[in-house]
C-alpha cells in the first residue's frame, strides 16, 4: 500500500467517518483516498478554521472525536484561534495536519507547525516515519479523547507516495472514561455537610448531563428536598421539574437568584464552579459547597470548597440518597410549594417590547424563534453583546444539543460550529449571530452549509455595528460612529451563495418569515435588524 492509502485506513478503522478540511498538496491523497472508503465522507470547507470549527461541533453533537484536515504553513497559521476554542471547550479533536519535506528548508511555506501548536494548549504527534503510521495515528486519536482536547498530527508531505504497510489497531478500542469509586472518607465528609443543611440545592454541570445522572440527581433533590439548578453547559437539564431554578450565576432570574441567595449548601456534580456559574464567587457566600466531578483536575480548580469527592455524578447522588436513607436523614422541604409557584409565575416575556416599524427588540424575536422553531434542534450561538438574552432566553431538549463559541471570547466562530453540529446531530440546526460575527467567519461558510445540504438556519441579528464597542463609546458620550458598519443587504448575498435570504424589520415580517421556515430546502439566513441603542443585555 502506499502511504495516503493506509492513514486513510488508519482513520476508518479508528471509527473515523467524516472528516472537515481544505485540500493542500500536503493533505489531498490523504483525503482522497479517505473519501472512497465506504461510509466515509470529506466535507470541503473554504477556510481552515471553518475545519477545525466543524470537528469541534461534530465532536460534541455526537460525543466522539471530530476530524479535520489541513496543509502546512498558512493553512496551518489559519486554525490557531479555532484550536485555542477547542482547547478551551475541551473538545476531542484530530488535525490531521500536513507539513512540508524535512529536506525542503527553502520552501516558502516552512514554519514549525510544532511551535505554533503548542501555545495554543492543543497536543501535538509527528507521525516519525511510514514504518510507524499506524501506531500514531492511534496515540493521536487516543490521546485527543484522552485528554478531551485537539491534537495535532503532523504529516509531512513527502510520505505520501512512499509505500508502507498497514497494521490493524493493536489492544482495546476507545470505551470511554470509566467511573471511579470514590473515597469512602470523602463520601463522610460531604453527607456530614449534606445532612445537616437546612436550605441546599443541587447545582449540575456538564459533566452530569447525561441521563442517568439526571435522573440520579433528580432523585437525590427529591430526597432531601432540594431545587435544582445548572450552569450554562448544561442548560435545560432539568427543564420540566417544577423545582427546576434554570441557570445559576450572572444569568440567573430573580427567583433562582433569590433560592441561591438564601441557601445553606450547594451540593455541585460535574460544574467547574467558575467566576460565571458562582457569579464571582458571591453565590457561594456563607453556604457550605460539596463538589463532585470525575477529574481530580476539577476539584476545588476555581473555588475552594467544604468537601470534594471523586467520582461519578450519577453513582455518588445515588450513594448519597442510600446513606441519608441508613442515617434516617429527613428531607428539608426547602423546595417548597411556594417555591415551585414562584417559578410557575415567573415569564421570560415579562419585558417591554421596544421594536418599532424599522427596528425589531431582539428580546421578542428570541420568544418567536425559540417557540416556532422544532424543539429537537441542535443551538449554537456566535458571540456578539446580543448573546446574553440568548443564553436564558433560547432553550434545547438536551444539554448535549446546545454550543456556544466564545470560550475565547472570539466571534466568528458560530458557522463553522454549527456546519459540524449539524452534520453530526442530523437536527435541524439553527445558528444565532451577529453581522459582524457573520461577515468574519459566517460569509466564509455559508456556502458550506449549501453545498452539502445541510438542514440550517442562521438568524443574524444585526445592529450594523461592533455592539460591544458602540456601548461603550455611548456610555462615555463619544461619537460611536467608528464602530458602525454600512453592511450590503445580507438575503440578496444569501441567495447568491445559494440559499434563502429574509429581510426583517419588524415583527409581522419576523412572523411572515416564520410561517415560511417549514417548507425551508437549503440553508436560510434571515437578517433581523436591530437599533445598537437598544440592544440590552438584561
Amino acid at each position: 500500500m502506499l502511504f495516503h492509502d493506509v492513514i486513510a485506513q488508519a482513520l476508518r478503522d479508528h471509527g473515523i467517518t467524516d472528516v472537515f478540511g481544505v485540500m493542500g498538496d500536503a493533505n489531498l491523497y490523504m483525503m482522497d483516498s479517505f473519501q472512497r472508503h465506504a461510509g466515509c465522507h470529506f466535507y470541503s470547507v473554504s477556510h481552515e478554521s471553518g475545519a477545525v470549527l466543524a470537528a469541534n461541533g461534530y465532536a460534541r453533537a455526537t460525543g466522539g472525536v471530530g476530524v479535520a484536515s489541513v496543509t502546512h504553513g498558512p493553512a496551518f497559521t489559519n486554525i490557531v484561534t479555532a484550536l485555542v476554542e477547542g482547547v478551551r471547550e475541551r473538545t476531542p479533536i484530530l488535525v490531521v495536519a500536513g507539513d512540508t519535506a524535512v529536506v525542503d528548508k527553502d520552501n516558502f511555506q516552512n514554519i514549525s507547525q510544532r511551535d505554533v501548536t503548542i501555545p495554543t494548549g492543543a497536543g501535538f504527534e509527528q507521525v516519525r516515519s511510514v514504518k510507524t503510521v499506524c501506531e500514531d495515528v492511534a496515540v493521536a486519536v487516543h490521546r485527543a479523547l484522552n485528554e478531551r482536547r485537539p491534537v495535532v498530527l503532523n504529516v509531512p508531505v513527502d510520505f505520501q507516495w512512499q509505500e508502507a504497510k498497514y497494521a490493524p489497531p493493536a489492544g482495546p478500542r476507545w470505551s470511554g472514561h470509566q467511573q471511579l469509586a470514590p473515597s469512602q472518607a470523602a463520601l463522610e465528609d460531604a453527607l456530614g455537610i449534606i445532612a445537616s443543611a437546612r436550605r441546599p440545592v443541587v447545582l449540575a454541570g456538564r459533566g452530569a448531563s447525561s441521563e442517568e445522572s439526571r435522573a440520579a440527581l433528580v432523585r437525590l433533590a427529591d430526597r432531601i428536598g432540594a431545587p435544582l439548578a445548572t450552569t450554562l453547559r448544561a442548560r435545560d437539564l432539568f427543564r420540566g421539574e417544577p423545582h427546576n431554578l434554570g441557570i445559576c450565576g450572572t444569568l440567573s432570574h430573580e427567583v433562582a437568584l433569590q433560592a441561591l441567595t438564601d441557601a445553606d449548601c450547594l451540593i455541585t456534580f460535574g460544574a467547574g464552579l467558575n467566576r460565571w456559574t458562582t457569579a464571582e464567587g458571591s453565590i457561594l457566600a456563607d453556604k457550605a459547597v460539596v463538589q463532585v466531578d470525575s477529574e481530580s483536575a476539577a476539584l476545588g480548580r476555581f473555588q475552594v470548597v467544604d468537601a470534594m469527592v471523586q467520582g461519578d455524578a450519577g453513582a455518588v447522588a445515588d450513594l448519597i440518597g442510600d446513606l441519608l436513607d441508613e442515617a434516617e436523614v429527613k428531607p428539608t422541604g426547602y423546595a417548597s410549594p411556594e417555591l415551585a409557584a414562584k417559578l410557575a409565575a415567573r415569564s421570560d416575556a415579562d419585558f417591554t417590547d421596544a421594536s418599532t416599524d424599522r427596528t425589531v427588540d431582539h428580546r421578542s424575536a428570541i420568544l418567536k424563534l425559540d417557540a416556532a422553531f422544532p424543539q429537537d434542534r441542535t443551538l449554537v450561538f456566535d458571540g456578539g453583546r446580543f448573546v446574553m438574552k440568548c443564553f436564558s432566553m433560547f432553550h434545547v431538549s438536551h444539554p448535549s444539543d446546545y454550543h456556544h463559541t466564545v470560550n475565547f471570547g472570539s466571534i466568528g466562530l458560530g458557522m463553522g460550529t454549527a456546519i459540524g453540529a449539524a452534520t453530526g446531530s442530523g437536527k435541524p440546526t439553527l445558528l444565532i449571530t451577529g453581522d459582524g460575527g457573520f461577515m468574519l467567519g459566517g460569509l466564509a461558510e455559508f456556502n458550506t452549509a449549501v453545498r452539502h445540504k445541510l438542514d440550517l438556519v442562521v438568524v443574524m441579528f444585526n445592529d450594523g455595528a461592533y455592539g460591544a464597542e458602540h456601548i461603550q463609546f455611548r456610555n462615555k458620550d463619544m461619537d460611536p460612529t467608528s464602530s458602525t458598519f454600512d453592511w450590503p443587504e445580507f438575503a440578496p448575498v444569501a441567495d447568491a451563495l445559494g440559499g434563502k435570504g429574509y429581510t426583517v424589520r419588524n415583527l409581522a415580517e419576523l412572523d411572515a418569515v416564520i410561517a415560511e421556515l417549514p417548507a425551508r430546502d437549503r440553508p436560510v439566513l434571515i437578517d433581523i435588524k436591530l437599533d445598537p441603542d437598544k440592544v440590552t443585555a438584561h
